[in-house]
């Protein structure tokens, strides 16, 4: 089975909407579900002179509130200083509740999956189903999410989750795959010209508890090395 180039759709989507822009159409909204600051930088850099957008931080995953806290003033921050600029429509703001009960209640059974599995597919149903809902009811044309940017997401299954979520509550899906066409290296760009805080885990007790122990490992291993080579150097 051919794999859908998701980026190309989005490509020939823009396209479409700028023609239609130039003959007068209205310009369509986008309510777009945003993970964090670093990651909708190359987004919304993007859309946002094809969209009216509007971004929804909901991240119940996120597992302290300290980190919650901090990541969603940096997407704030992000946002503002991108409407000081008019980079292009102006770009609103929404939270969704941060109530990390949801994201355990989501995950329960899966806690051992390891990272980029099943507990992290059910974690981007949660999500996004919380923004097509939103999306229905509030009478967005689009909605989408920043995820696909990054290169340890499964975009082909987020996308997946999108278009069946769509036909559920009757709104159009946002396609993507942001990583592409230099994507994920422009957020990375992005990130430093803003000083925006990039975390190195993904936001929930499990992950961070994996990315912990990736740190130990490497450290052992490094310590290992040095305990090798500082030895060879005693008996050489």
């Amino acid at each position: 089975m051919n794999r859908i180039n998701y980026q190309r759709e989005l490509e020939k989507l823009l396209e479409r909407l700028e023609q239609e822009k130039e003959t007068g159409k209205e310009v369509p909204s986008l309510f777009l579900h945003s993970c964090c600051a670093p990651c909708s930088s190359y987004v919304l850099e993007y859309l946002c002179a094809v969209f009216r957008i509007t971004v929804f931080y909901f991240n119940p995953n996120i597992s302290e509130s300290e980190e919650y806290g901090k990541r969603v003033r940096e997407q704030k921050r992000l946002i503002e200083a991108y409407n000081r600029e008019g980079r292009g429509y102006p770009i609103s703001v929404t939270e969704g509740d941060y109530d990390p009960d949801l994201f355990y209640r989501a995950a329960a059974g899966y806690e051992d999956c390891p990272e980029g599995g099943e507990r992290c597919f059910r974690c981007f149903e949660l999500r996004l189903r919380k923004t097509a809902e939103r999306a229905k009811v509030e009478g967005y044309d689009y909605f989408g999410t920043t995820l696909t940017i990054s290169p340890l997401k499964n975009a082909e299954k987020i996308n997946e989750i999108g278009g069946r979520l769509a036909q559920e509550y009757g709104v159009l899906w946002l396609a993507s795959d942001f990583k592409k066409k230099n994507g994920y290296k422009r957020s990375v760009e992005l990130s430093a010209q803003y000083e925006l805080y990039r975390q190195d885990y993904c936001g929930c007790a499990f992950s961070r508890a994996q990315r912990e122990r990736a740190k130990i490992s490497v450290a052992e291993k490094e310590n290992i090395g040095y305990t090798a080579n500082n030895r060879d150097k005693q008996t050489g």
